[in-house]
């Protein structure tokens, strides 16, 4: 991980620790099991020891580290279990969010998803699967947004992120088509201020990226 080398009032330093600590857990790069102690993260990060004890607390808030009174705070992760449940939870509410866009999306709004699919649809002719995959999550993110309900918001881009690696994956592995062309489908029903069918298409288009990360993991 890189030190912290710059502060400012809007990302102060238990902040950007918080996050790069939050990134490596998701990425695999500090495994489950690992101990993270305050000492070694201190040194590493070029930080005091209390927004690493600040950031520690609110990982383990959201159930990434696991703090022991012999090993101090030992990363938990996301198990194969866990993104099998977000995909699950996604499925039943993240239509709800679609629904929500379809009646109260602005005119910007729909102009930025609109760019978003059609620039999904370029890379996809390019065979750029890395660049469907980045878009994806902008999508998505605008369709949060628009739903103008900040608990779904909160709640879904937490989801979105806890499960990123394994929707970089599906899309890089072989969906790309299919996702851009889902989201296509919502972005038509979101227009048309459909919002039963925006609701079930988002919801078939989740249990799809459930179907097809878990026949990549075999």
């Amino acid at each position: 991980m890189k030190r912290i080398e710059s502060v400012s009032a809007a990302s102060p330093v238990r902040a950007q620790v918080f996050h790069q600590l939050e990134k490596a857990i998701l990425d695999g790069d500090l495994a489950p099991g690992t101990s993270l102690t305050e000492v070694r993260l201190s040194a590493e990060l070029g930080v005091s020891r209390t927004p690493i004890r600040e950031a520690l607390m609110q990982l383990e808030l959201e159930g990434l580290v696991k703090t022991t009174h012999n090993k101090g705070a030992v990363v938990v992760g996301i198990s194969s279990s866990d993104v099998d449940d977000i995909y699950i939870i996604r499925t039943r509410i993240e239509g709800l969010a679609a629904r929500r866009a379809a009646q109260n999306i602005t005119e910007e709004e729909l102009s930025d998803l609109r760019e978003i699919v059609e620039l999904q649809e370029f890379y996809l002719g390019r065979g750029d699967n890395l660049q469907v995959g980045a878009l994806d999550q902008r999508f998505h993110e605008i369709v949060y947004e628009s739903c103008r309900s900040r608990p779904l918001k909160q709640m879904l881009t937490t989801f979105h992120n806890y499960i990123q690696k394994a929707r970089v994956a599906t899309v890089r592995q072989g969906r790309a088509a299919a996702s851009t062309q889902e989201h296509r489908a919502i972005l038509t029903a979101i227009e048309n201020q459909d919002a039963d069918e925006a609701e079930r298409l988002m919801g078939i288009h989740v249990e799809n990226a459930r179907k097809s990360f878990f026949e990549l993991m075999g």
